[in-house]
């Protein structure tokens, strides 16, 4: 492979090493391996463990302050300031520690599907199995567009250097940090490969609105009359899962776009939660794990190498990363038309939410703004009870701007498009987590498919009497009164109490978003 340092000098490089340039998965886990940075699993997907850093770290994220975006950003714990100084260091620090580097691998792809509102990203990292990743995971040029690939956004990989947070301003030796003036993002002291993929979800949730488009933590799949529907939720509601569908035609799993023309994925793959996974429950992806160029993160292998999706020693949070074309019934193009159907799902795990919901206009803006799941007893020491969690838009963690930016521009292009907008509970009913059942899978896709297919449009609601909301009162395929969570409790005042304590606490957190439409508050649970 010969070396190409000049290329690199566009982002301040000039490596000491071989530099190795748009490499295809192959010849990437062909490297890793003889790198020893993981090993494979049987059936031949790449095994990569990332300890200590087997998530996100959220803390040890920033954005650099500087005058050009400094009005637009949410400051506060999400979006965490640090100066051009500090910023200066670590980066001319990383650029060094990268030239010293025997070997660099570098990625050039796109982030988003459509053309008009995509970023060209250079990814550059001493790792082959993280270029792997993220070429799994992005839009891979045509082997013919590469001579012309012009970055504009660079993101420097050096999970093995560690910060110094007296010189460069960081909390820890951690460190992602965002420069949306110079279009850099600087990562390193993890290698957790979730940063490279976030970091740029971020990215777009900045530019994005400021072109028009709502940036989304949701993913998107077309039915067979070409309707486009988006699934919303937090980590576990089963984002991934229920847009997996063999009825359906998967546009991306995680991260999407809403502009003017359409729906439009930001990705090139999935990164798919598999603790737990079976091929009985979910085939599309299980599939995925038996091939090569996946890559799987923080997996216990057996002595024959087989995968032990049930052990979570290393973590709860095992990954799988794949490129789309793995799933049978993915959209080639990445885009769909306007959604017909939008989904907010949510895990209650107190147990009180109703299944499936119909919200008005006003409540979704309610719900999206709330961004409501919960945390199950037992996850986290002296965690007894189930927890609420919060998160604005489901996705705080990657917002830039304040939540009710992209709350108003959802609300704009649903009353535009006319979208119908669903709650869906997956989590527990019967009783809270401990007491209750975990919703049945079967239970939550009949209801998905009969709020997508219209069986539902024409069918009598009732009024939730806590939380306000319109619950069809039969759904094809579901008993009937697994709708009702009041009556599947065997203890009614104990539903009553545990419900009106959510409902406070959907009221508490609601007070955050002081300038929102009164009609908007009057929106939230009544009881």
């Amino acid at each position: 492979m010969a070396t190409q340092t000049s290329s690199l000098a566009g982002q301040g490089l000039a490596p000491e090493g071989e530099v190795h340039w748009n490499l295809v998965a192959p010849e990437l886990i062909q490297h890793a391996i003889r790198r020893g940075e993981g090993q494979l699993a049987d059936m031949g997907p790449f095994v990569a463990v990332t300890a200590p850093h087997t998530g996100r770290s959220p803390n040890d994220k920033f954005v650099v302050r500087e005058p050009g975006s400094e009005a637009d950003v949410d400051w506060g714990k999400v979006n965490q300031p640090i100066t051009p100084e500090h910023f200066n260091r670590l980066r001319d620090d990383v650029q060094a520690y990268l030239n010293q580097q025997n070997e660099l691998f570098v990625e050039d792809l796109y982030c988003g599907a459509d053309p008009a509102h995509r970023l060209s990203v250079r990814y550059v990292s001493p790792n082959a199995w993280h270029m792997a990743f993220v070429r799994n995971m992005f839009i891979r040029p045509e082997t013919s567009d590469l001579a012309a690939f012009a970055p504009n956004f660079t993101v420097y990989h050096a999970p093995e250097f560690q910060a110094d947070p007296a010189r460069h301003g960081t909390r820890t030796t951690t460190f992602i940090v965002l420069n949306l003036a110079e279009r850099t993002i600087l990562i390193g002291g993890t290698r957790y490969a979730g940063e490279l993929k976030k970091s740029m979800f971020t990215v777009m949730n900045y530019y994005m609105p400021k072109t028009g488009v709502l940036s989304m933590h949701c993913s998107a799949n077309i039915g067979p009359a070409g309707d486009t529907a988006l699934f919303f939720g937090l980590s576990g509601t089963g984002k991934t899962t229920l847009s997996a569908d063999p009825s359906r035609s998967l546009i991306g799993d995680d991260e999407h776009g809403w502009s003017p023309e359409g729906t439009f994925n930001y990705e090139g793959g999935c990164y798919a939660k598999v603790i737990n996974l079976s091929a009985e429950g979910e085939p599309d992806i299980y599939r995925t794990t038996q091939m090569f160029g996946t890559i799987l993160e923080n997996v216990v292998l057996d002595d024959k190498r087989k995968v032990k999706f049930e052990d979570q020693s290393i973590t709860e949070n095992t990954r799988a990363s794949y490129p789309l074309p793995y799933i049978p019934n993915f959209v080639p193009s990445g885009r769909g038309g306007h959604p017909k159907n939008v989904v907010f799902l949510t895990a209650d795990a107190f147990g009180v939410l109703p299944p499936v919901a119909k919200l008005s206009r006003d409540q979704a803006m309610y719900y999206f703004l709330s961004g409501y799941t919960a945390k199950v007893a037992g996850t986290e020491r002296g965690v007894t009870e189930p927890q609420a969690t919060f998160s604005s838009c489901f996705g705080a963690v990657f917002l830039v701007w304040h939540p009710t930016k992209y709350a108003e521009m959802l609300g704009r292009l649903i009353d535009e498009h006319k979208s119908n907008v669903w709650l869906v509970n997956t989590g527990w009913s019967g009783g809270a987590f401990g007491v209750g059942k975990r919703m049945k899978l079967g239970y939550t896709r009949a209801m998905v498919h009969a709020a997508l297919d219209g069986k539902l449009d024409s069918i009598a609601t009732r009024t939730d009497p806590v939380f306000g909301l319109a619950v069809p009162q039969s759904v094809p395929g579901v008993p009937v009164e697994v709708l009702d969570p009041r009556g599947t409790w065997a203890d009614g005042g104990a539903y009553d109490t545990q419900a009106k304590k959510l409902a406070e606490m959907f009221r508490k957190n609601f007070e955050k978003f002081g300038s929102v439409a009164e009609s908007i508050k009057a929106a939230g649970p009544q009881g």
